[in-house]
């Protein structure tokens, strides 16, 4: 049997494209390697699903990496007022809570994912194959003709959306295959890296803060601040403050460069303004050590960070500190200096940055400007954002043009 067209992947991008396409009344084979389709979207968000946000456009453009203009015509025609009355008229209650941020009323990502696969199962022009691998595309004058197995079995279409994902979470079937299959066909993959993940670095995190979050601080990477809360892990930093400075961070991190962090504890205060709160302080509280009057300023478990950096005698009293030494505490309050080696790894990465080039897709119909018939969709592209529901926004726009396409 020949199909109209062939899904290779059933994640957020693969479902969509399935579902717009056999919406249309095209014949659809989705291809799924799992056992299950859908398996990262099932975890995403905790499990909980931030499938999008409600910013407007001009809002969220600047979330995302690479070339965001990428996206404005798929935007254009299925965004986020789109995308949640697509879900909610499958019966899917949403909510919006804090940063705009859409999750459905549930809390359980599995609803977004059924109200997908039930959307295909229904529809009779759909077939789905599980525990299916693609090894290949077969093109014959620069156009696909039909879609080979891993045990060579060819199966005839007339259009291929690839939708495999990236490297991130490879337990949920992320193999980075899609990156092999578009390389043989003679596209450019900018070099994938994690990003949305945890930075390791240099200095040594005390035992008594691993796992300590700190809310209400910034952290400045590469000239950029990022505003919210962060959690000290085993060998460096991690949170959501964290994971956004990772999309700005990694790729210099994997090149072998390392990088300076500037954590501001104190981000509602000038210098100016902390400096005459450390005067008033001292004033207040000059018999106090040094050592214990820290809590006056800083959470008790960070403590044993900043002695060590401050060179403050532990036991001098309060009145005793000079002028050095308080404009010294005031910028390392201001600034904590944390030098940033590397990653974790692809099994904490939420997303992948890089992939193939937005120059030989095409952005209307996501697809290849190379090979005729092929679509190129989700976090294959070479597009990442932000935490806040953007990554799968890009997910859903791009699986829906390619599925509105074929």
């Amino acid at each position: 049997m020949e199909y109209d067209v062939i899904v290779i992947g059933g994640g957020a991008a693969g479902l969509m494209a399935a579902c717009t396409a056999a919406e249309r009344g095209r014949r659809v084979l989705l291809i799924e390697k799992m056992d299950q389709a859908g398996r990262k979207l099932r975890i995403t968000g905790k499990g909980r699903c931030n499938l999008t946000n409600t910013n407007p456009l001009r809002d969220t453009l600047p979330h995302i990496g690479s070339d965001a203009r990428f996206l404005r015509n798929a935007y254009g025609r299925f965004f986020n007022q789109q995308l949640m009355e697509w879900f909610e008229q499958r019966g899917v209650e949403l909510t919006v809570e804090r940063g705009n941020r859409v999750y459905p009323a549930s809390g359980k990502a599995l609803d977004i994912f059924l109200a997908l696969i039930n959307e295909l199962e229904q529809n009779p022009n759909v077939t789905i194959r599980k525990n299916t691998t693609a090894k290949s595309i077969e093109t014959f004058e620069r156009k696909t003709t039909a879609v080979i197995l891993d045990r060579g079995e060819r199966i005839p279409c007339r259009h291929v959306i690839l939708a495999t994902g990236g490297l991130s979470y490879p337990t949920t079937g992320s193999t980075g295959a899609g990156y092999r299959i578009a390389r043989e066909l003679g596209h450019t993959v900018v070099e994938p890296v994690p990003s949305l993940v945890a930075l390791k670095c240099q200095e040594k995190i005390p035992e008594e803060l691993i796992g300590f979050q700190l809310k209400n601080v910034q952290l400045t990477v590469c000239g950029k601040a990022f505003f919210g809360e962060m959690t000290f892990v085993n060998d460096g930093l991690a949170g959501p403050i964290v994971l956004s400075a990772s999309r700005i961070a990694s790729r210099s991190l994997h090149k072998g460069e390392s990088l300076t962090a500037l954590l501001d504890l104190k981000p509602a205060l000038s210098p100016e303004q902390l400096d005459k709160r450390l005067l008033a302080d001292i004033d207040a509280n000059g018999t106090r050590v040094f050592n214990d009057a820290l809590r006056l300023w800083l959470p008790a478990e960070l403590i044993s960070l900043a002695l060590p950096q401050l060179h403050i005698e532990y036991y001098k009293r309060l009145h005793q500190i000079t002028g050095e030494e308080r404009h010294r505490l005031r910028d390392w309050l201001k600034g904590v200096r944390f030098t940033l080696t590397g990653t974790h790894d692809w099994n904490e990465a939420v997303v992948t940055q890089g992939g193939i080039a937005l120059n030989e897709v095409n952005p209307k119909t996501m697809e290849s400007r190379l090979i005729s018939g092929l679509h190129i969709v989700g976090e294959l592209l070479d597009l990442d954002a932000d935490t806040g529901g953007y990554n799968l926004q890009i997910a859903f726009s791009t699986g829906h043009a390619a599925g509105e396409a074929v």
